[in-house]
């Protein structure tokens, strides 16, 4: 069983940034394909951005491209997202996923985090 362990969140003013950090434990992280969602007040919740099990391939939702890149450490069993550039409809609690598939790791994770609160100030 995969447990997946979110950090990083809090409360920053908007145009400031924030890493996120997923550390991932139970399973050959290497192997999973990874991905990060949010969900706002009163909204569904909605996909950012998922990574290959290398790393080697990124995908990010319109709404966060150029802003928060993804990234991997195979070595440290661990995710990042580093979010630039924020502003207030940022605000959203940020859940960690993992999938062994990277199709479905955007869609339908398997295994998912207990999330992470960000909140952007105006």
């Amino acid at each position: 069983q995969v447990q997946l362990v979110e950090s990083g969140g809090g409360l920053v003013q908007a145009g400031g940034s924030l890493r996120l950090s997923c550390a991932a434990s139970g399973g050959t992280f290497s192997s999973f394909a990874m991905g990060w969602f949010r969900q706002a007040p009163g909204k569904e919740r909605e996909f950012v951005a998922a990574i290959t099990w290398s790393g080697s391939s990124t995908y990010h939702a319109d709404s966060v491209k150029g802003r928060f890149p993804i990234s991997r450490d195979n070595r440290k069993n661990t995710m990042y997202l580093q979010m630039n550039s924020l502003k207030p409809e940022d605000t959203a609690v940020y859940y960690c996923a993992a999938d062994p598939s990277y199709v479905k790791v955007r869609l339908t994770p398997r295994y998912w985090g207990q999330g992470t609160q960000v909140t952007v100030s105006s």
